[in-house]
């Protein structure tokens, strides 16, 4: 496919050095991700992941992983999966 239009972006240089940190893991290069993602929103007709404000509660849980607090622990995944009831 050829290649007809540039696109540029202006982004935080440590965004954009993790984020091209990662894609190198993958072994994708930054314009390739890009294509990537818009082939996405052509088939999704849409942004394709959810994009929203989070709520209080989800605030609240972020904040609270962030700096450690209120998280459960278990030894192993049976331990889990018992709290859970699965």
């Amino acid at each position: 496919m050829q290649k007809t239009t540039t696109v540029r972006a202006r982004v935080e240089s440590k965004l954009k050095d993790d984020a091209e940190a990662v894609l190198q893991k993958l072994g994708l290069t930054t314009s390739q991700a890009i294509i990537i993602y818009l082939k996405q929103i052509t088939l999704y007709k849409g942004i394709p992941f959810e994009v929203r404000i989070p709520n209080e509660t989800t605030l609240k849980a972020l904040k609270d992983a962030k700096q450690k607090k209120n998280l459960e622990t278990f030894k192993n995944t049976d331990e889990l999966f018992e709290n859970l009831e699965i």
